[in-house]
């Protein structure tokens, strides 16, 4: 094999310079460095191979646990989604005037992060917001899901659980904030139509939708961070359980 030791490689000037023949091939060690000078162009009409960057992995995280760098990622995206609020249970005493709402959609964040330096980050999954084991009572709040590693703090908080007694339709039971990402998106409120003699449905999340209301005993939010349904008006029924959080972190070479 045929091995020429430069120091410099350049074309004559004005002419443009074919450095290999076809079929060749240039192998850059392990460990060695291929510099292009500012302002020079590469232009690739072939395939190039070997080169790890992309998407690498996902972790998805439905219960709190540890996450670990693997090896050669060094950028992540996150999803943070918090849990769910539960529906409030209606003691059947309010006919004519809506008593119990659904809970309030968890909130949701999501953040670039490089994570050259850090190895491990501590997380925590929001519970689902309960409903209450009796007419009468407001739903339980959903849990905050959190990306925590000591420098960076990113959170979805969990949806406030319906209420009970309700008058007015501006009392839907609140989502949660969100907080530390570089997109922070609020829960969604719980409806509440004073004029509704049927159930009211959870609020919304990025993740999941609330429960949709109905006539008995409120829905449970089958997904990720939606607000669980408020029970039939006047009907002594219980409300709906809310979502469980997520967190689902996205990891680039």
């Amino acid at each position: 094999m045929s091995k020429i030791n430069v120091n410099t490689w350049e074309p004559e000037t004005g002419t443009a310079a074919t450095l290999m023949a076809t079929g060749d091939t240039v192998t850059v060690p392990s460990g060695a460095t291929l510099a292009v000078a500012s302002g020079a162009t590469i232009t690739n009409n072939g395939t190039a191979t070997g080169f790890a960057a992309g998407l690498n992995s996902v972790q998805t995280f439905t219960s709190s646990g540890t996450w670990t760098r693997p090896s050669g990622v060094t950028k992540v995206i996150m999803e943070i989604q918090g849990g769910g609020g539960a529906g409030a249970g209606d003691d059947g005493t309010g006919a004519g005037v809506y008593k119990a709402v659904g809970g309030g959609g968890g909130g949701y964040a999501k953040k670039f992060l490089d994570v050259s330096a850090i190895s491990t980050s501590t997380i925590t999954v929001g519970a689902a917001g309960a409903a209450s084991g009796s007419v009468g009572n407001a739903g339980g709040a959903g849990g905050d899901s959190v990306w925590s590693d000591g420098a960076n703090t990113v959170t979805g908080s969990g949806g406030i659980g319906g209420t009970v007694n309700v008058t007015s339709a501006l009392n839907g039971a609140l989502g949660g904030a969100a907080t530390g990402g570089d997109l922070n998106m609020p829960g969604g409120r719980a409806s509440c139509d004073t004029n509704n003699a049927y159930a009211q449905s959870g609020g919304d999340a990025v993740l999941g939708a609330g429960a949709a209301a109905l006539a008995g005993a409120g829905g449970d939010a089958g997904n990720y961070g939606g607000g669980g349904g408020g029970p039939g008006n006047a009907d002594a029924n219980l409300g709906g359980d809310g979502g469980i959080g997520i967190v689902i972190v996205w990891e680039y070479k």
